[in-house]
Formats: C-alpha cells, structure tokens, sequence
C-alpha cells in the first residue's frame, strides 16, 4: 500500500449475489462462504489490492483465475490479490 490507505467495506446484496457466485461456479466449495463473501467486496468495491495470508482459498492462483473468470462474466474487474510479503517487501 503505497499511500497505506486502509479501506473498510461491508456485504452489499451485489457483493452477496457475487460471493454465491463464486459457490456455484465452483470457484470456492459451498464451506466457504466466508471466503467467497471476502473476495466478492473487495471485487464489487473495486480495490486496488486484496491482502491476504490465506493461501488456501484467497491467494491461489487456481481460485484467483477463477474468481476473474466470473468477475469477467458479471462485468466487475479483475482483482489484484497479493500476499502480506508480496506488497510490504522485507520490511
């Protein structure tokens, strides 16, 4: 985060529409709502960048095209999805 703007968001209906996407493309399996809802807001808000040590379901380059596909499909843009290390460096 270059300007360390920090931005907190919440579950709209789209972003909830998009997450039981996620589900039903099979991008993430039906457990992993959570997940699904967390990559779904970030993508519906347009942010820059999603951070995340979730290497499992988040930052996994499997899912991470997945989760493109369908944002592709529904008209929302794709998601820049890093890891803590990937964007502070060695600091």
């Amino acid at each position: 985060m270059p300007d360390g703007h920090v931005e907190f968001i919440r579950l709209t209906a789209p972003a909830a529409e998009l997450a039981q996407r996620y589900l039903a493309e099979r991008v993430l399996g039906p457990g992993m709502l959570a997940d699904a809802e967390h990559i779904a807001m970030a993508s519906v808000a347009r942010v820059d960048v999603l951070v995340s040590w979730n290497f499992r379901h988040v930052v996994n380059l499997q899912r991470i095209h997945g989760y493109h596909e369908v944002n592709r499909w529904l008209g929302y843009p794709a998601l820049e999805i890093r890891s803590p290390r990937e964007v502070l460096g060695d600091e």
